[in-house]
C-alpha cells in the first residue's frame, strides 16, 4: 500500500468473521467475483486466516477470512485487538438456516463487539451481520424458520452492538433466483 492511496481511502480492509460453516468463504468468494459452480462446491473448511487482495474500481480490497471453528476462533479472540487496525469493515456471517448454533453464534458476535467497543480508533468500523444462507423459499423447505425467528434474532444482535457503532443487518444468499440470455443476439 502506498501512502498516497491510502490517503485518498482507495484501500479497504475487510474481514469475515462467523462460526465454522456459516459460509464466509463463499461470501469471500462472491466479493472477488468469482462466479464459477466449481469453486463453491470444492471448498474446504478455512485454516486460521485467509487473506485475498482484489481490485475493483480503482479500490483495493485486502479480504481477511477468519476460520470459524473453535480452536481458531480463541486465537482470533487474543489476536483481534492488533488485527483491527486500519479496519474499515467487519462482516459477522450468522448461518440462518442453522437455528441450533443462533446463541453460539450470537456469543461469539458478542465476545467481538466487546473488543471492538473497547479498541480506539474503531469509531469508523462498520459493522455488518449477514444473515446467511437465507435462499430463495426458505420459508417453504424444510428447515423450519419464520419471520417471527427473524426478528427474534434481529432483536438479539440489536441488544448485543452498541447504537455507536455503525450497523448494518442484511440477508445474504449467493444465490442467484434467476438469470436469462437472449441467444438470438448472442448467436448472431
Amino acid at each position: 500500500m502506498t501512502e498516497n492511496a491510502e490517503e485518498q481511502g482507495t484501500n479497504k480492509k475487510i474481514m469475515l468473521m462467523g462460526l465454522d460453516n456459516s459460509g464466509k468463504t463463499s461470501i469471500s468468494l462472491c466479493l472477488r467475483g468469482v462466479r464459477n459452480l466449481s469453486s463453491f462446491t470444492e471448498l474446504n473448511p478455512t485454516k486460521d486466516v485467509d487473506f485475498r487482495n482484489f481490485k475493483l474500481l480503482g479500490t483495493d480490497f485486502n479480504i481477511w477470512d477468519l476460520a470459524g471453528q473453535v480452536p481458531y476462533r480463541k486465537n482470533h479472540i487474543n489476536k483481534l485487538p492488533n488485527n483491527l487496525e486500519g479496519l474499515d469493515k467487519l462482516i459477522y456471517i450468522i448461518d440462518i438456516q442453522d437455528k441450533k448454533r443462533y446463541e453460539e453464534a450470537l456469543d461469539y458476535l458478542k465476545q467481538i463487539i466487546e473488543i471492538i467497543a473497547k479498541t480506539e480508533d474503531t469509531n469508523n468500523t462498520e459493522i455488518n451481520v449477514f444473515l446467511h444462507k437465507f435462499d430463495p423459499d426458505l420459508e417453504n423447505q424444510d428447515v423450519n424458520i419464520n419471520s417471527e425467528d427473524i426478528k427474534k434474532l434481529v432483536s438479539k444482535i440489536k441488544k448485543i452492538i452498541p447504537s455507536e457503532i455503525p450497523l448494518k443487518i442484511q440477508r445474504s444468499s449467493i444465490y442467484t433466483v434467476f438469470q436469462k440470455w437472449n441467444l438470438d443476439e448472442d448467436l448472431g
